[in-house]
Parts: C-alpha cells; sequence; structure tokens
C-alpha cells in the first residue's frame, strides 16, 4: 500500500528498531507519524530530535504519546511493580487479565483509546512484548509463595502473593493484549499491522550462554522465546482473520545494534550504577550459611560508574568486552535497525523481503488436501447410512464445542423431524414450529434425554421452564454456584448454549432458512461456473435437511466465521 498522506502509529518509538522505523517513514511522506514510549521522558527526547533533524516538517507532524499499552488507560503512566502492591489496582488488573473480554474492558484499555484517538492507516509495533510480558518472572513469585506456605501456610501475605502471580501469568496477558489490539484495529480501520517481533534468544538454540545469573538455559530466557512464539501464532490467526489488517511480523534472530557508542554514566533499571569501596579487611568468612542480602549495608562512595560503551536501546548498554563477545561470529552476531526499517517499509508498500513471518507460516503450513476434501463426502455418507442401520441421528455430543455449536445442530435436528424440508420449514408458522417441537421433546424420552445429558438445557416455549441435565455447559462455572436469573440472562444463555423452543427462535430459525434459501434461488442456474459452492444443488433443492451444512452456513453468516486462506 502507498504510505504518502496516511497516519502511522509506531508503537516503541523511543528504542532502536522504532527509532530507525520512524526515520526510514518520512521518506515515505505520511501525513503524520504518531511515536510512542513507555515513559514521557522518552518521547520528549525523540520528539525533540525528530524537530532538529527535520526542521522542514510542520510542528505538530511527530505526535507523541507514553505509557504502556498492556493495561487500561488510567494506569498506563504507573510502574507496573507499583500496580502490583497496590491492593485495589491489583485487584481492577487482574480482573482486565482474567475476565471476559467485556466492551468496559476493551474501551478502558490504554491501546484502544489510543487508536480510537489518532485512528492509525499503519502500525508499525516496535515494542519487545515478549519481554515485557516474560520478564515479569512467574518463577520468583512461585518461589516467595513456596516459602510462605512452608513458614505459615496461614500468612495472610499469601493472598497478595497469589493475586501477583496471577497478574504475572504469561499467556492471559498475551491473549487480552491480542483481543484488545484486534478490537481496536477493526473499530478504527487500520489496514496494516507490522511487528517486530523476537526469537527471545537472539537467534541462538538451547545451548545459549547468557543469562541472568539463572540455570543454563535460563527458564525466564526460555519464558520470553515461548511468550514471543505464541505471540507470533496469536499474529497468524489475526492474519487469517476476514477484513481485518494485513498482519505481517518481522523477526529478526540476532542482537540488534546499535543507537550511540561514547563515555558516560553506566545506568541500570535507569537509575546510575553506584560505585561502593570495600575494604578486604570486610571480607566474610565462609561458615554455616550465605546471606543473599546483608543486615548493614555497604556506604556508597558517592560516585557512579562511568565507562566507554555501546547502547543497544532497549536491548541494553553493553561495555567493549561484552559487545565485542556477544557479536562474535559464533555468538548472537547483530544486525542493524536500519536494516529492519527498510524491510519494515518494503513489506507496507507490498514488497515481499523473504522476512515475514507470518507469510512464511502461511507458506509453510499443511492446508487442506484434495484428497481430504474428495475423502470427506464418502465419510459423510457412511454416517449417514450407519444412521439408518441403527435407526438413529448423529447430532452433537458436545465434545467439540462450542456448547451454541450442540444447540444450533439440536434445533435445526428438532425442526427437520418435525417438517422433513427446508420448503416445509417456511410453510409453519412460528407458533406451530414450537408448539410441534415441544411437542416431541415430550414424547421423544431418548432424544430428550441425548440433549440434556451432554450439558444442554431445553428451555420450553414459555420462557421460563428449563429442563435441564446434572450439569449444563451454559452458563460456564466462574466460581459462583448461583446466578441471578433475569430475562437478559435468559436470553443470552439461550442464544449461547440452551435449545431453545420459544416462538422468538423459530421465527429466527425460519429468517435464516429463507436467507440461505435465497442466497442459493440468487445463483443463476445457467451459471455452472466454479464460482458459487452453496447452489440449490448444493442443499438438494432444499427437499432434505443437512444439518451441518444448515449450522456451517449459520457460523458463516452470524458468527462472521469463515475462514480465509484454503
Amino acid at each position: 500500500m502507498d504510505i504518502q498522506n496516511k497516519t502511522v502509529l509506531v508503537l516503541g518509538a523511543w528504542g532502536l528498531v522504532g527509532n530507525a522505523v520512524t526515520r526510514k517513514l518520512v521518506g515515505e511522506k505520511p501525513k503524520s507519524i504518531i511515536v510512542t514510549s513507555l515513559q514521557k521522558n522518552e518521547i520528549e527526547e525523540e520528539i525533540e530530535k525528530l524537530k532538529k533533524e527535520f526542521p522542514q516538517l510542520p510542528d505538530d507532524y511527530f505526535v507523541p504519546w507514553w505509557g504502556n499499552i498492556f493495561v487500561r488507560n488510567e494506569f498506563k503512566d504507573t510502574n507496573r511493580y507499583e500496580l502490583l502492591e497496590d491492593p485495589a489496582k491489583r485487584k481492577v488488573l487482574l480482573r482486565d487479565i482474567m475476565e471476559e473480554l467485556t466492551p468496559q474492558i476493551l474501551e478502558n484499555s490504554s491501546i484502544y483509546q489510543l487508536l480510537n484517538q489518532y485512528k492509525p492507516d499503519i502500525i508499525v509495533d516496535c515494542i519487545n512484548s515478549a519481554t515485557g510480558i516474560a520478564y515479569q518472572d512467574v518463577y520468583t513469585t512461585y518461589h516467595k509463595i513456596s516459602t510462605m506456605i512452608s513458614k505459615d501456610p496461614s500468612k495472610e501475605d499469601m493472598i497478595t502473593e497469589t493475586e501477583k502471580l496471577l497478574c504475572t501469568q504469561y499467556i492471559p496477558q498475551l491473549i487480552r493484549h491480542i483481543q484488545v489490539l484486534y478490537n481496536s484495529m477493526s473499530k478504527v480501520n487500520t489496514e496494516i499491522y507490522v511487528k517486530i517481533g523476537t526469537s527471545g534468544t537472539g537467534g541462538m538454540g538451547l545451548n545459549i550462554p547468557y543469562t541472568h545469573s539463572e540455570e543454563k538455559p535460563s527458564r525466564v530466557l526460555l519464558s520470553k522465546s515461548s511468550v514471543a512464539g505464541a505471540h507470533t501464532l496469536l499474529l497468524f490467526l489475526m492474519g487469517r482473520t476476514p477484513d481485518g489488517a494485513i498482519t505481517k511480523e518481522i523477526k529478526p534472530t540476532a542482537a540488534i545494534a546499535w543507537k550511540k557508542i561514547t563515555y558516560d554514566e553506566i545506568r541500570k533499571r535507569g537509575k546510575p550504577i553506584e560505585l561502593f569501596d570495600i575494604s578486604p579487611s570486610e571480607a566474610i568468612k565462609l561458615e554455616d550459611k550465605l546471606k543473599l542480602k546483608i543486615d548493614n549495608k555497604f556506604k556508597s562512595t558517592g560516585e557512579t560508574l562511568k565507562s566507554v560503551f555501546i547502547d543497544t536501546g532497549e536491548n541494553g548498554t553493553f561495555s567493549r568486552g561484552e559487545f565485542e563477545t556477544i557479536s562474535a561470529q559464533g555468538q548472537m552476531e547483530y544486525v542493524t535497525p536500519e536494516e529492519i526499517a527498510s524491510d519494515v517499509i518494503f513489506e507496507i508498500k507490498g514488497g515481499n523481503t523473504g522476512h515475514d513471518i507470518i507469510n512464511a507460516l502461511d507458506n509453510a503450513t499443511l492446508e487442506p488436501t484434495y484428497r481430504a476434501g474428495f475423502l470427506q463426502h464418502m465419510a459423510v455418507e457412511k454416517l449417514a447410512e450407519l444412521e439408518k442401520i441403527h435407526n438413529i441421528s448423529s447430532v452433537a455430543f458436545e465434545l467439540l464445542g462450542p456448547p451454541r455449536l450442540s444447540k444450533l445442530l439440536h434445533e435445526i435436528n428438532l425442526i427437520k423431524d418435525i417438517t422433513t424440508s427446508m420448503e416445509n420449514i417456511l410453510d409453519k408458522t412460528p407458533e406451530e414450529l414450537s408448539e410441534a417441537a415441544f411437542k416431541l421433546i415430550n414424547e421423544n424420552a431418548k432424544l430428550r434425554s441425548e440433549i440434556v445429558s451432554i450439558g444442554i438445557p431445553i428451555l420450553f416455549p414459555d420462557g421460563k421452564t428449563l429442563l435441564r441435565g446434572n450439569e449444563i455447559k451454559i452458563p460456564p462455572f466462574k466460581g459462583q454456584n448461583e446466578l441471578e436469573i433475569t430475562e437478559g440472562n435468559i436470553s443470552f444463555w439461550a442464544t449461547d448454549g440452551w435449545v431453545d423452543l420459544r416462538v422468538s427462535n423459530m421465527l429466527k430459525w425460519q429468517k435464516r432458512i429463507k436467507d440461505l434459501m435465497d442466497e442459493a434461488n440468487a445463483i443463476s442456474p445457467d451459471d455452472t461456473s466454479s464460482m458459487h459452492v452453496r447452489t440449490k444443488r448444493y442443499w438438494d433443492n432444499f427437499k432434505e435437511i443437512n444439518i451441518g451444512k444448515v449450522v456451517g452456513w449459520i457460523f458463516i453468516h452470524e458468527e462472521q466465521g469463515r475462514r480465509m486462506k484454503a
């Protein structure tokens, strides 16, 4: 696509790759570039540099935004560790991650509000998401909880640490991020999303020698790789979603360097590293136990560590020795941010760099085959043959899911039993369908038993009476054994997983069948091309009701669940 006159959002613009991407974008003449970073001072510093570098551009060409895109907007400027230490905020954070995605959770999120404010046509995501999520370190929290249990199982701090443990679960955070990102981009009609991903190990394998004092290979580092892999597959699915943004990912498998080389203060987590002058006379004897945290802290010299270093952006500040080691042939080696930025621009403009992981996965996956398609017809025929032999209808077992699938299959099967053909469905009134279905449920104990025994309740025509078994799949159990019965809840639950015998639902089924028939009738009988699949012939000229085909049609049209790539 053409970048000119488009609004571009660069997430993580202060970082090494974001820096290079922003500068490469300028030459493509977008309408404006929204540049973001975690910290306010970082992005203000970046905006100042950009304005000096490109003085010919309007003053508002580069738009600053800062904050954490993985939390709700009101928390975006709060340090994550502070959020975890605040009981009230921690509970809100926990709900935002673990509960179902509601409109409120979506609209409160910082990424939603950012996208809704600027409505970017193009997003280039340079945030090291895997590091941000995986380096919250679930293992440390686990060790704290284990220690507390061993010392005092009733300790009140257990609640706090358990909540922290739940808040630091990697996959729920990643899933929520992708849900919010996808829904936000859909709302503002973002056209293309390019992610700068990571392998988590700088392209090395399980033999990677670089850790943070953990075992080798580091579980924390492998957590980062796991999150990165999960992230890629979620983006792969996002790229297979019809009418969504074009999705691409560039995944460097080397260290990325560099931003600057200089002599200055060395900082860790944003603070200068203090120097301590500890006399040899203060050495300790190695006896009994070694304390990891000492009671009396050594005094600082008042000076900080200063040296020559290479700044590799979010990957860290390295000494000459460290950089020379990591970039040596046979180690991580490295790639420059400018090379990554060039790939990003080329991919956005429709080029094929060969470095788009999503495209690579598309080309490498085993898609549906001709042989399987040919055999599907034979399998269905054999199933139908066995149904006749055993005088049984094979409808749904609720092993595949969702419960809505079982509910729809059983509903159309009931309608099939009382009408025999699609045409007959439209010949009856909704009241007649409801009454006949209710009568069948009352008379056919076997059918009734098969439905409720798999966890699918039956809502009677009065809308107030429910026939159920020992287990019900909808509503799902979420810690509460009793839920309030309201008209809204009944309709919600019935839609999701109850066989609904109400007149209103029969009217809905009649509309579905009419729409399905209208779609097939609109295809000219003279059109024998390969363009159409669901013709009148596909539907057996409406004389038969194939329940699986009907529900497949519903999932495509009502659930927007069409497969995009075949």
